[in-house]
């Protein structure tokens, strides 16, 4: 114990929050080998990317999650979705605030990493308040939607609400469904209620808990990263739905509601990184799916349920482009000058990020017979954790697996945060956020 407890003490909080998730995603492949779990022979391979794509709130799958697991294996995802989802850590930490612990200081060290806040949070209140929104969130989705579900004659109607609720939160986009929400590309309630869920989960935990003190009047006005995180996902969602609804062919057969729906819903999935659907991705024209990559590229927020660069690391490079465009001296974003540090995570992050696609895409089209936009929309997905495909998971070699569960891994971790750990650069940098924009 007291190895173990030294060994805590001693690496630094990113290196062990990566080790943390990299544990339980080998765990919950090994829960999921038990013959209990399966209601089918599942793989030691599909057994860990399922596990993998549950920690890292994807939703990618390479089998039929209904068919191939018996409800104890649906379970089991289910609990790994909610440990990725709002961070391991993170429940620990609760617990520990509650208990007062002695170990709560290596806990909340460990929860800055999976929180970069603006100053004014305090990491404790915080997580308490994370536990809170998200009890509450996924209660109240649950309940909604069982009465819906149960409406439309589902058989399992309560386990249905409660899976798809957590999944939805957790932006996870495991459905007990084989199509999706593709038999429900029609009904308003449950597309809005879904996506109110995923939409809540993505914006992140900064903008929820900065609404809540507003509310209460804690503070008048909402902090800088709220507004941008507000502003650049209103804007992704407004646009993205009336050019999908406008431009996809696919949805031009359907009823006016239907239509603004379906395209809506898609834009929600991809910005959300949510990856649920309600048409075939498949089967929808070249240009719209160009811009899903660029809405899966940045993705959520950050401190929030979903993937991707983030809303705050594009404001940020928008300014950076502006600025540079007006012929500034500083970078500006709302009137805000933003630090060089802060430019330099979200340049870094961005290259980065395409340095690994690029590797990713190059190896795939090696390894798999597939054509370069779904191998690209695949890798753009899984680095994004958004669990969309147009067909190809199914279909990946084991090698091809092994790639996207890396990729997974990474952009659950943070794609900038994994290429410190695996190189040899000072961590202190990341360890505290200023007054400017968390990225």
């Amino acid at each position: 114990m007291k190895l173990f407890t030294s060994y805590i003490q001693g690496i630094s909080p990113i290196s062990l929050l990566v080790q943390g998730y990299l544990f339980y995603m080998i765990t919950g492949a090994i829960l999921l080998s038990l013959p209990i779990a399966q209601s089918v022979n599942v793989s030691g391979i599909d057994a860990l990317f399922i596990s993998a794509s549950a920690v890292s709130t994807t939703g990618l799958v390479t089998i039929d999650l209904g068919t191939s697991f018996t409800f104890w294996g649906e379970l089991i995802v289910l609990v790994l979705i909610q440990i990725g989802g709002i961070g391991y850590m993170t429940f620990g930490s609760f617990i520990l605030l509650s208990l007062k612990h002695r170990a709560l200081n290596t806990t909340l060290r460990i929860s800055k990493k999976a929180f970069l806040l603006p100053k004014g949070f305090k990491v404790s209140k915080f997580i308490k308040k994370v536990v809170i929104f998200t009890m509450t969130a996924e209660i109240i989705g649950a309940i909604f939607l069982y009465a819906l579900f149960a409406r439309a004659g589902e058989e399992n109607a309560l386990w249905f609400a409660i899976f798809h609720s957590v999944s939805a939160f957790c932006t996870a986009g495991f459905s007990l469904m084989s199509t999706s929400f593709e038999a429900y590309s029609s009904d308003v309630a449950i597309n809005l209620v879904i996506a109110s869920l995923s939409l809540i989960g993505a914006i992140g935990f900064i903008v929820l808990v900065d609404l809540w003190d507003l509310i209460r009047g804690k503070h008048k006005y909402l902090h800088f990263t709220s507004k941008v995180i507000l502003k650049v996902t209103l804007g992704f969602v407004v646009f993205g739905t009336a050019f999908v609804a406008l431009a996809e062919p696919l949805l031009q057969t359907m009823t006016v509601e239907d239509k603004w729906l379906a395209a809506f819903f898609q834009v929600m999935t991809a910005t959300t990184t949510v990856g649920f659907n309600t048409v075939p991705i498949g089967s929808l024209t070249p240009a719209v799916i160009f811009f899903l990559y660029f809405l899966m590229l940045f993705g959520a927020s950050p401190s929030g349920t979903g993937g991707g660069l983030k809303s705050t690391t594009f404001a940020a490079l928008a300014g950076l482009v502006k600025s540079t465009l007006k012929g500034r001296d500083k970078i500006r974003l709302n009137k805000r000058v933003l630090s060089l540090e802060k430019l330099q995570i979200a340049a870094s992050s961005f290259v980065y990020y395409f340095f690994i696609l690029l590797v990713a895409v190059v190896l795939l089209l090696l390894l798999e017979n597939a054509p370069m936009p779904i191998v690209l929309f695949e890798v753009f997905s899984a680095l994004g954790t958004v669990g969309l495909s147009m067909g190809l998971t199914g279909e990946l070699s084991e090698f091809g697996k092994l790639i996207i569960i890396i990729l997974m891994f990474m952009g659950r971790v943070g794609i900038l945060t994994f290429g410190i750990v695996i190189s040899t650069h000072d961590e202190t940098r990341l360890e505290e956020s200023d007054n400017d924009l968390v990225i």
